[in-house]
């Protein structure tokens, strides 16, 4: 069957054929859909965890026992699964365990470039890389009897643009090899140090067949004949240069990044007088052909930084770049903002008002950082915010304790909050943390978490109690605030920065986007009495606007959330009945 498919489809699709049994992984953009696709198929049993780190565990579990697993997640949740992956290095599998690691070049939803191709060389493990859909399930599928013939994770790099990037893939049916039978194997699983000093002679060998296997794996291919200009390249980068390029130039393609061929490279090097390398981020395989002493260029032409294209390549080269069209006036500019009814904006809007410094985490809330809330001082990785503002009093002697507090997704808290808030209890600072639970995974797409009660299929699951949760860690001072209700959540507020005790406010309100949530009637201003005085437009919501000196509601964008209407002090801003006289 041939069918159009995107990158994450398409790697979905090569698990399935290739017989994976179990799937678990954090959701994270450009990686989510991958497990998602998984999850219709019924032969995977997939799951979404709590973070990164307990994703990989589960699939090294499943591996232990003697079936095909994988796991997802972006290119930060890397660093949360480093733990386990260097460790699975040495242990290696038994069934066949594919980590598929989605990098996200120009920072389209994440908070720093990564390159992931590092943990690979780091890890000392095999890693591929597609360069569209047809190669991701192909790849994906390799993946698996790779990992078992050399006793191995295996990486797969996706990117944005590949992940999200459509076209036709032909599938194949499903082939579940046989589990292998469970053998105790201390030696090998039991990573204490003796064992571990025995592991790692494997670990180095196994690196020099892998680099025995690059030199004539089809995952590596050479296109054209000799010429002046040779370029070794791969992934999204591949595309680019056959669209500037077509089959003038001779191309090395790498569909395995790591370890990389010498014997390939240097031979292909030797065929052309002109060596370039074309890589986004880091300079990985430039580096490694300067290690074998040839002559190439690469970062002296591509910038270390964000997304190449088309231009990026013509224009490296010297060759005409196509001119676009633009228009005859500049687009105004649009930035991010929390959607009409968000639950988070209520909230955040009084902790403007109040002038707090706010330690802000990764989610859709981190939106609360952009003007006119302008709301929150910082936002570094998952669960940060929660030790941080820890930190931050420590530091300050708790002398600005009552002016600061944090903000985390529940989603968020269940990924890494739980430590810090731990850490919290058990070193004793007067810290208030707030937990935006809006019911739902938000920023990714609306994924289940251990706090919704339902599971990735949307079956009843266990729901984490999070007052009882805060409460077991040690936390007497738990709240609940109704986001929409500015007085509650100000007094609220007020009253946990003045207590002598640490504290958790719970901001409880969901999506505003969910399917259940139904939208009241758009509200209406009542021109004659609206005074101008902007007031309203302090939340930032979309729905609001000032036309012709008054204040304007969009009824196609308003839910009537309300909050709009505790702000203006003169009544203007009402419910429609209302407006009609009712």
């Amino acid at each position: 069957m041939k069918k159009l498919m995107i990158g994450n489809e398409a790697v979905a699709r090569g698990i399935y054929e290739a017989g994976c049994k179990v799937i678990s992984s954090y959701p994270g953009t450009p990686s989510t859909e991958i497990t998602e696709f998984c999850a219709t198929y019924d032969e995977i049993r997939s799951e979404w965890a709590p973070n990164e780190k307990v994703a990989l565990e589960v699939a090294f579990g499943a591996s232990l026992g003697g079936v095909r697993s994988a796991c997802c997640m972006k290119h930060v949740g890397l660093n949360v699964a480093a733990d386990p992956l260097f460790t699975l290095s040495y242990t290696g599998v038994t069934g066949g365990l594919l980590l598929c690691v989605a990098d996200d070049p120009g920072m389209h939803s994440s908070q720093n470039e990564q390159d992931s191709r590092h943990y690979a060389i780091a890890a000392k493990v095999p890693m591929l890389e597609p360069a569209d859909s047809v190669e991701a399930r192909e790849f994906a599928k390799a993946a698996f009897p790779l990992s078992e013939e050399f006793d191995t994770p295996v990486l797969l790099r996706m990117c944005t643009r590949i992940a999200h990037a459509q076209c036709v893939v032909e599938t194949a049916d499903r082939v579940e090899p046989e589990p292998f039978p469970y053998v105790k194997q201390p030696q090998k699983f039991i990573m204490t140090p003796a064992n571990a000093i025995r592991r790692h002679p494997f670990v180095e060998e196994r690196m020099k067949k892998l680099a025995e296997y690059a030199e004539t794996s089809p995952l590596n291919r050479t296109e054209g004949e000799s010429s002046e200009l040779g370029i070794i390249t791969s992934g999204t980068c591949y595309q680019y240069v056959k669209e500037v390029f077509g089959d003038k130039v001779r191309i090395l393609k790498l569909g395995m990044v790591n370890p990389l061929p010498p014997k390939k490279i240097a031979s292909f090097a030797a065929s052309v007088r002109r060596l370039v390398v074309v890589e986004e981020l880091d300079g990985v395989i430039e580096t490694f052909c300067r290690s074998l002493g040839l002559e190439v260029e690469g970062k002296n032409l591509f910038p270390p930084i964000g997304e190449f294209n088309q231009a990026t390549i013509a224009k490296a080269f010297g060759l005409e770049v196509p001119e676009g069209y633009t228009l005859e006036e500049p687009i105004p500019v649009r930035p991010p903002v929390m959607c009409p009814g968000c639950p988070h904006r209520g909230l955040f809007y009084v902790l403007s008002k109040l002038k707090l410094t706010v330690l802000g985490d990764i989610g859709c809330y981190t939106l609360g950082s952009a003007m006119p809330l302008n709301a929150l001082d910082s936002t570094l990785c998952m669960g940060a915010s929660v030790s941080g503002l820890h930190g931050f009093n420590k530091a300050t002697d708790g002398k600005m304790q009552n002016r600061t507090v944090c903000v985390i997704g529940d989603s968020t808290f269940m990924h890494s909050g739980m430590t810090g808030l731990v850490n919290v209890s058990y070193n004793d600072t007067k810290s208030t943390v707030i937990i935006l639970d809006n019911s739902i995974t938000g920023m990714t797409g609306h994924q289940q978490n251990p706090t919704t009660g339902y599971n990735i299929k949307g079956d009843p699951a266990a729901k984490v109690d999070l007052e009882a949760l805060c409460r077991a860690i040690g936390i007497d001072r738990v709240r609940v605030v109704d986001p929409y209700n500015l007085a509650q959540c100000e007094e609220v507020i007020t009253e946990e920065l003045a207590a002598d005790a640490p504290s958790v406010i719970i901001s409880r309100r969901p999506c505003a986007l969910l399917k259940y949530v139904k939208a009241k009637p758009a509200l209406v201003i009542d021109r004659d009495k609206c005074r101008s005085c902007k007031r309203c437009m302090k939340l930032g919501c979309p729905a609001i606007h000032m036309e012709d000196g008054k204040a304007c509601i969009d009824a196609t964008l308003c839910v009537g959330c309300g909050v709009c209407e505790q702000l203006c002090p003169f009544g203007a801003i009402q419910k429609q009945d209302l407006a009609k006289g009712e």
